[in-house]
């Protein structure tokens, strides 16, 4: 493992360089409170609870994300295929090594999957006529054939167990992560949806980039009484999220999976309450976050609430990111750039959102709600 990314660290040097070097002017936030909220249970909305304080760092976005020099630097670096394959391979080592050493067993909950009959799923799953779109065929994760992979299915969930605990390690566990994130996020939903929508009741929830369901059934837990459907473009998370789910407790609604590209779903339109994107951003090109938001406006009700989280561009842990880090990030996410160079106010805006509200929901990660006009 230290032979694997003692290229990585000599590079660590120049990178370092080329961040202090460089004189990124650094604006004052803009004037919007960041609270943050603590979890919370099926219950109507409480007053906000501070938990933890998370601080916004001084610049408008990471040094390394962007434009910038150290961008473009870290940009060269990985196009050099050489590098790219030692920096595929130490971001996936470091991952599954990180997991386990938080007690996350990785390798044998994706044996689990792998061994499972999961691969029974897929023809009631797998939606034959979808034409995958060109950005989603590129390698994901350190996976050279991205989110097209029995193994990529079969890691998510530790993977994404390992990205909670990575952004709260102070947390006494990872329930107390799961807690924190999961449920700072859903408080934020129910309170925006409580404040701007007519109705406070969610009758029908649209996970959209659903992976392999975790975030849909946080949803499903949250509003018991909605139908909530999960939505997704690669049919091996969904089939992962459908086997699991047929073997947690039965729920009154079932969950739904579908089979279908966000940006053009081809659901019936002012179907839905709620339409939630969970880490699904900062996978896509800017065009594609353009049509996501706009297919999102299209589906909800008047009053719907859209839900986006995702890094945060302000957040001090990501603006100090080592170099190391940040470079094996970069690697394993090839529109990484794009999404932190999208504005989302304005984006929401032009789609025809109104009442955006954004708030730091743990110490990386931003959740922004709007509403659809009444």
């Amino acid at each position: 493992m230290m032979a694997l990314l003692s290229p990585l660290q000599n590079l660590s040097a120049v990178i370092s360089a080329t961040a202090n070097a460089t004189t990124t002017a650094a604006r004052p936030p803009r004037g919007r409170h960041w609270e943050v909220h603590s979890a919370a249970s099926n219950t109507s909305a409480a007053a906000p609870v501070q938990f933890g304080g998370y601080e916004e760092g001084k610049l408008e976005r990471p040094k390394w994300a962007g434009e910038t020099p150290l961008s473009r630097l870290v940009q060269v670096l990985i196009s050099f295929k050489p590098l790219y394959s030692v920096l595929k391979l130490g971001a996936r080592r470091v991952f599954i090594s990180t997991a386990e050493k938080n007690n996350i067993p990785w390798r044998q909950m994706a044996k689990e999957v792998l061994e499972s009959e999961v691969y029974k799923e897929m023809d009631s799953i797998q939606n034959q006529s979808l034409v995958y779109p060109d950005y989603y065929l590129n390698p994901f994760h350190a996976y050279e054939e991205g989110n097209l992979t029995w193994l990529a299915a079969a890691e998510a969930e530790a993977a994404t167990m390992s990205m909670v605990r990575r952004a709260l390690p102070n947390a006494s566990s990872l329930e107390e992560a799961n807690q924190i994130l999961r449920g700072n996020w859903l408080q934020a939903i129910e309170q925006h949806h409580i404040q701007y929508s007519e109705s406070s009741v969610v009758n029908d929830i649209l996970d959209i980039g659903c992976s392999v369901g975790i975030s849909t059934k946080y949803l499903a837990d949250k509003f018991p009484t909605a139908k909530v459907s999960g939505l997704d473009l690669s049919p091996y998370f969904l089939a992962v999220a459908q086997h699991k789910e047929k073997r947690a407790m039965p729920r009154k609604i079932p969950v739904r999976w579908i089979h279908a590209n966000g940006e053009d779903t081809g659901l019936p339109s002012k179907s839905f309450d709620l339409v939630s994107l969970a880490f699904v951003l900062h996978e896509c090109p800017t065009r594609v976050i353009l049509n996501l938001v706009r297919e999102a406006f299209r589906l909800l009700r008047p009053g719907g609430t859209l839900a986006l989280t995702d890094f945060s561009l302000k957040s001090k842990v990501l603006q100090e990111l080592s170099p190391v880090l940040f470079t094996l990030i970069k690697s394993t996410e090839p529109f990484l750039d794009e999404y932190y160079l999208t504005d989302m106010d304005e984006t929401l805006r032009e789609a025809g959102f109104v009442n955006i509200t954004s708030i730091l929901t743990d110490p990386k990660h931003v959740t922004i709600t709007a509403t659809v006009p009444q």
